[in-house]
């Protein structure tokens, strides 16, 4: 049974997609740390972190770092912070968001009701950013 977050990637659930290429998607969390929280997802479905190929591990690490640096830089935050934590989606995924502080690192605090008009400001704000940044090829229209 396909995961989540495939059925997101095939377009059957929607999703507020700020990367596509052939092996990885990055789309907004829908329980957002911060503005601009976003996760990176391989194509490919596998469950843990530690069963993937170290090839696919590293193009999510290096999407992951494109997106954190388009999002300290969208967002005017100190830093991304990113975390693989495994237990809500049985499909590897990668948390990046900006962020400030430690506390910004606390998924209890995650907002659980987003604004959803806030929310495509956010992805807009994200996809201009990777634009300027030159990565325009892998970012989708909204």
């Amino acid at each position: 049974m396909p995961t989540l977050f495939t059925k997101i990637i095939n377009g059957e659930i929607p999703g507020r997609f700020v990367w596509k290429d052939d092996d990885v998607v990055a789309f907004l969390s829908i329980g957002p740390l911060s503005d601009g929280h976003t996760l990176v997802v391989p194509r490919q479905e596998i469950d843990k972190w530690t069963d993937a190929p170290a090839e696919l591990l590293q193009k999510l690490t290096a999407v992951a770092q494109i997106v954190g640096q388009a999002q300290v830089a969208a967002f005017g935050s100190e830093r991304a912070g990113l975390s693989i934590a495994g237990f809500e989606v049985d499909h590897l995924h990668l948390h990046v968001w900006p962020t400030n502080s430690l506390q910004d690192f606390d998924f209890s605090r995650a907002d659980s009701n987003p604004d959803p008009t806030r929310m495509e400001a956010n992805a807009e704000t994200l996809r201009a950013a990777l634009r300027t940044a030159g990565h325009g090829e892998f970012v989708p229209e909204a």
